[in-house]
């Protein structure tokens, strides 16, 4: 009934800029803390930006001053700007949130750990 749903990944030549959004879908309600994962066949999957409700950020520690998450509580959406990107940066980037509240006919429920279906993004040299 509720649903996170990724866009905005690609290719990219190193050094560029790309930019993910991240919507929720459904009749949400509100949502507490979202962040983007990332994850690559030979790594586990990674935390690389989160963002709560009052727009407190923490970032992984190998895109700190590349990358920046933002969101819109109105349109729950997260975004995340990727600039200066390298060839390490390509994985599968992956929306979450921890707890989101949406409406089931007229009660409130609660949607724990949620992800997105993932978008691809590829960094060239």
């Amino acid at each position: 009934q509720v649903q996170l749903v990724e866009s905005g990944g690609g290719l990219v030549e190193a050094g560029g800029s790309l930019r993910l959004s991240c919507a929720a879908s459904g009749r949400v309600f509100s949502i507490d803390v979202m962040g983007w994962y990332r994850q690559t066949p030979d790594k586990e999957r990674e935390l690389v930006a989160s963002i709560n409700g009052d727009r407190i950020t923490s970032y992984g520690d190998s895109v700190k001053g590349r990358f920046t998450i933002s969101r819109d509580n109105m349109k729950h959406t997260i975004y995340l700007q990727m600039n200066n990107l390298k060839r390490e940066d390509t994985a599968i980037y992956y929306c979450h949130t921890n707890n989101l509240l949406y409406y089931d006919g007229d009660h409130l429920r609660n949607s724990f750990d949620t992800w997105g279906q993932g978008t691809q993004v590829t960094v060239s040299a």
